[in-house]
């Protein structure tokens, strides 16, 4: 006959042995993660004043390298390249040359119309505008689909349209191969862009941004590389306007997207 053991040592056994094994097959407890504020000072303090460095300038110049993809037909993402190089006067004169990639355009706006001439085609289409530089690329893109990805520097008040439902900003670090200079990283996210930003250490200016829209359809990314910045130049109103208004073929804008007029 098998030996006999008493209820009582069981349980004893039972308690010394149960402790310890539940011990050994416990999860181990992460360490506690560090404070990190969504919205930190010193990313709202990099971001105030870039924006107010653009904002105070009555007149600017830079060239803008911009790099967007875009699904082909199987789905497989590419990547476009355009440069552009664009003078502005505030609050009602925008120029826009775009020579490549891609078909060359020219746009111009000179606080009452806007222009936009297709090089290739020797066509140009004009429009009535609003009277200031936010108001035109806001009309721009409603009526012809024009977008421009380096707008955001554009507007009068950058600080305000960038941090409009704003959700996250914080300091990433430092970086020494965007621009040919040390630029401090930030990120943020607000109602429309989920962005991280360049700016340079030494003049205050963006070096690169990029930039994802979650309400577009194709979750398309962008980056723009900024250069040649030239703040405060004196630009003469002749550089806002085009001689091709007078020689060229006149077309109306439309939207890509928009359906096709009725064949009579």
């Amino acid at each position: 006959m098998g030996k006999s053991y008493s209820p009582l040592l069981v349980l004893a056994l039972v308690g010394l042995c149960g402790p310890a094994w539940a011990q050994q097959q416990a999860p181990p407890v992460p360490p506690p993660a560090p404070p990190h504020p969504a919205i930190e000072p010193g990313a709202i303090a990099r971001l105030k004043a870039l924006c107010a460095r653009l904002g105070n300038a009555q007149a600017m110049s830079f060239t803008a390298v911009t790099t967007y993809e875009f699904p082909a037909r199987n789905g497989q993402p590419l990547w476009y390249h355009t440069v552009s190089h664009i003078v502005a006067r505030r609050p009602d004169k925008l120029q826009v040359i775009t020579p490549a990639d891609g078909p060359p355009s020219e746009f111009y706006y000179d606080g009452k119309q806007m222009v936009v001439y297709a090089p290739d085609t020797d066509l140009v289409a004009v429009a009535s505008a609003p009277r200031t530089i936010d108001g035109v690329l806001k009309f721009a893109n409603q009526t012809a689909a024009i977008y421009f990805p380096f707008g955001e520097v554009l507007y009068a008040d950058p600080y305000a349209n960038l941090s409009e439902g704003l959700r996250y900003a914080y300091y990433v670090g430092q970086s020494a191969v965007v621009g040919d200079t040390v630029t401090d990283m930030i990120a943020l996210e607000n109602e429309r862009v989920d962005a991280e930003i360049w700016i340079g250490v030494e003049d205050g200016l963006p070096r690169m941004i990029r930039a994802t829209f979650p309400a577009d359809p194709t979750k398309a990314r962008y980056e723009i590389q900024f250069s040649d910045w030239r703040l405060g130049a004196e630009v003469k109103s002749a550089a806002f306007t085009t001689r091709h208004l007078a020689t060229s073929r006149r077309m109306q804008f439309r939207r890509p997207d928009a359906p096709a007029p009725p064949v009579r």
